[in-house]
């Protein structure tokens, strides 16, 4: 495989492991192996070491001493803190478009997105519509015009995309759940309504939250 700009070497190295980390197809636990990656991808070992602080960052691997880099492992109590803190960030996101929104033509990208949503419900296309709930915060970035927010949300999008991916992929009917909670959230913005979007995304995040939570259940 060979990697392009725009995106740095190590950017697009960590993306390429981060998809597969949030896939499934590398393990909770698993070790990440520097120098297959290297031959693999047909890299240098320091820009697989570079993006392995990368996916550090974002939460996906954990380094240690002399043990080198592991996936993650997902246990209840990883999920529930970094359900709880998503929950509040889309809660700040929400209420800057609630308070800063200024004409419908502005909901426009909100119901582009909304609209995919339910393209990739009907097509039970995990990847894309996990894809396009992340694409809800981005429009929102704007509208809290808040560089801290949106690097905090960005570094931890990665590790909240692989919860949203094993709980759909074991319940893809929940889609549909989560499309009426998108289409509630949008009532409730357009009506610059706060408590209703704080209780709106509260639901939607513990739902998440249980979703993942009896995912991580063996059967």
């Amino acid at each position: 495989m060979t990697f392009k700009a725009p995106d740095s070497l190590s950017e697009q190295i960590a993306h390429y492991l981060a998809e597969r980390i949030i896939r499934g197809e590398l393990k909770p636990a698993e070790r990440i192996q520097e120098l297959k990656v290297t031959q693999a991808l047909n890299v240098s070992r320091g820009s697989v070491r570079e993006a392995l602080l990368i996916l550090e960052r974002r939460h996906l691997v954990t380094i240690l001493p002399r043990r080198g880099a592991h996936v993650t492992e997902l246990n209840e109590h990883n999920v529930r803190s970094l359900c709880m803190l998503m929950s509040e960030l889309y809660i700040l996101l929400g209420n800057a478009v609630a308070t800063h929104l200024r004409s419908d033509a502005e909901l426009a990208p909100f119901l582009a997105i909304q609209q995919r949503l339910r393209v990739a419900c009907e097509r039970k296309d995990i990847k894309a519509f996990v894809e396009d709930s992340f694409a809800v915060m981005r429009a929102a970035y704007p509208f809290a015009n808040n560089p801290y927010l949106q690097e905090t949300v960005e570094n931890l999008q990665p590790a909240m995309s692989r919860t949203y991916y094993l709980a759909l992929d074991q319940r893809k009917a929940e889609m549909d759940d989560f499309l009426v909670l998108f289409a509630q959230l949008l009532d409730a913005v357009v009506a610059r309504d706060l408590p209703r979007i704080r209780a709106v995304l509260v639901e939607y995040c513990q739902r998440s939250c249980d979703l993942v939570l009896m995912a991580l259940v063996p059967a």
